[in-house]
């Protein structure tokens, strides 16, 4: 009755949820759901927004006919209006139900049970697999994100069109590679032809990963201009510095204080002049714009993974000079690498306290006494966050800091 004198949408909802609706549970908490969205339960209901079996959808569209028969009936005189609404919910025939649990000694109302004494606060398990410098980049980004991808195992949303690109492009430069160790000048027209093609065919392999075909067509142009840069920048660097491709995904496994770390190298690099060993990453996405920004980020122990390329590759007798991360996101740019010289750029010192601090944080996760995850304060590292909607500590964004 106070629905039909307010037509208040809460109200609604709650008759629908209510055992007088003669609809589902499940079924009336999806469709409130909806409302909370859209506004319109009975508009919703009655396009069929929800794809739900005969049987229920039946339920649902017997509970938006009563609703509409009880919003025209009169509302005077009251008693009338009384009738009217249990007439078109049955109630009648709803109240000897409950009058037969009673008399079965059946309880009907609902009691609440005693409050139960809160459980001591925990630690989480201890973190027992192996440890990898993308988990570690996850803790010091955001310590609540690592505990929901990794502790909880929350599902995540589907990758993305990002995602999908980033993997292609590294499918298509493994197989590249594989074919041109060494690229040369003489070469040059042979290996655009190449790369056109492992573009292409690392795409196609990746069509799921991209929500429609026009995406994928798109995507796939923009990998081929940016797939030309980037034999632009191997036919100038084989003038500068030659080099030979040692390896393409290349396994990196490391123990740090007995915990072993894993991961996988995109490339590596023999220098033909100096014998040196360089490490190469493949970036798709943002990355440090100069190698001063990058070297910041390995001091403040904001991106571990370079540094842990170092010294796995290092442990397994590779005499590793350079560390490079490649651009490979902007198509109407020159392909130009972040590269670190270590000694030079980046020294021996840092490289260690990089260690230094993955023995700390993985022995910290490896304790099982840590009990709380702090979320980060930096607002940008929310923004492409899967985790970020279930998130209630999350930093406001720069707009709602500063919204009047």
């Amino acid at each position: 009755m106070q629905w039909h004198r307010t037509d208040a949408q809460t109200l609604l909802l709650r008759l629908l949820r209510s055992p007088c609706s003669g609809v589902p549970h499940d079924v009336a908490a999806a469709y409130a759901k909806l409302a909370l969205r859209s506004g319109t339960l009975l508009e919703a209901i009655e396009r069929g927004d929800l794809a739900l079996p005969a049987s229920e959808r039946d339920c649902v569209l017997r509970f938006a006919r009563n609703i509409r028969r009880v919003r025209s009936l009169d509302a005077q005189p009251e008693s009338a209006l009384r009738d009217g609404i249990a007439g078109a919910f049955e109630l009648a025939a709803f109240e000897p139900a409950l009058e037969a649990a009673e008399e079965a000694g059946h309880e009907t109302e609902l009691r609440l049970t005693e409050p139960q004494p809160l459980e001591e606060p925990a630690g989480v398990a201890p973190w027992q697999r192996h440890f990898s410098a993308s988990a570690l980049n996850a803790y010091a980004e955001c310590r609540r994100k690592w505990f929901y991808r990794y502790a909880c195992g929350a599902i995540e949303d589907r990758g993305s069109a990002a995602s999908a690109y980033g993997s292609a492009f590294h499918l298509a430069l493994e197989d590249f590679h594989g074919e041109y160790p060494r690229p040369v000048a003489a070469d040059e027209a042979a290996m655009r032809r190449r790369i056109r093609e492992c573009i292409t065919w690392a795409f196609e392999t990746h069509r799921n990963g991209f929500e429609t075909r026009v995406e994928l067509e798109l995507q796939t142009r923009r990998a081929q201009r940016t797939a030309q840069r980037y034999v632009d920048w191997l036919l100038v660097q084989e003038k500068e510095a030659p080099f030979e491709v040692l390896g393409r995904e290349v396994p990196a496994e490391l123990e740090l204080d007995g915990r072993p770390f894993v991961g996988y190298i995109d490339r590596l690099d023999r220098d033909e002049l100096s014998g040196g060993v360089a490490v190469i990453d493949y970036k798709t996405g943002n990355i440090s714009a100069t190698p001063a920004e990058y070297v910041e980020k390995i001091r403040t122990f904001r991106d571990f993974q370079l540094p842990f390329y170092y010294w796995a590759r290092t442990a397994a007798g590779d005499r590793v000079t350079r560390l490079v991360l490649i651009p490979l996101k902007d198509a109407l740019l020159d392909v130009r690498p972040v590269a670190l010289q270590v000694g030079r750029n980046v020294s021996a010192g840092e490289l260690e306290r990089s260690r230094e601090r993955m023995i700390a944080l993985s022995a910290e996760l490896a304790s099982g006494e840590t009990r709380s995850f702090e979320t980060t304060r930096d607002a940008a590292a929310c923004v492409y966050c899967a985790y970020a909607l279930a998130c209630a500590s999350k930093p406001p964004s720069e707009a709602q800091r500063f919204a009047s």
